[in-house]
């Protein structure tokens, strides 16, 4: 069940301290000469995805970009540009189940036990719980403005956190480690 949230909780996931199980993943034209692209603008969301984040969260994920971006040499335009950068986020409700089954010996098998038959009296205890959590998705989309091509895309998803205190910095780890699979390195 998909479920639109604020994306202050969409990013925690991207990359908070306890997401282990972050997968970033990124997919790009192997034709395609990023060194003749200098210059890229914001086009917008798709599906509405703008709607499950906050205008605080908005400028801390278009700034996190922007200074991914600046480190690459490209520069941010409001039009005319060479790339435009669209933005699509999803949230999936996921229940998790667990159980543990703890088994407390008995008296064992052989000569000498008390029990008829030889075996204990032992007995298992298993406890099951079930936790529900949101799976978070971002994807970027990068495009050839002239040809309106796809040229990258980015995906990075994983838990969501949702604790509101850590977005600040939560918002530009995540966004740095999604863009280390561009294909255009930071400039040192």
């Amino acid at each position: 069940m998909k479920k639109t949230i604020s994306i202050l909780t969409v990013l925690m996931l991207l990359l908070s301290t306890n997401l282990m199980a972050q997968k970033v993943s990124g997919n790009y034209d192997k034709a395609t000469d990023f060194s003749k692209y200098k210059t890229y603008q914001f086009v917008g969301w798709q599906k509405d995805s703008e709607k499950v984040m906050n205008d605080i969260d908005k400028k801390r994920l278009r700034e996190a970009i922007e200074n991914e971006m600046t480190a690459r040499q490209f520069k941010r335009v409001e039009s005319g540009a060479d790339m435009g950068l669209s933005l699509y986020i999803v949230v999936d409700q996921k229940t998790s189940t667990s159980s543990y089954t703890n088994f407390y010996g008995g008296a064992g098998y052989g000569r000498g036990r008390r029990m008829s038959g030889g075996w204990g009296n032992g007995y298992a205890s298993t406890s099951y719980t079930e936790s529900d959590y949101l799976q978070g998705t971002l994807v970027m989309d990068f495009l050839d403005e002239s040809s309106k091509d796809l040229i990258w895309q980015g995906v990075a998803n994983g838990t969501i956190n949702e604790k509101a205190e850590k977005r600040e910095k939560s918002i530009p780890k995540a966004v740095k480690k999604l863009m280390k699979k561009f294909p255009v390195d930071p400039v040192k």
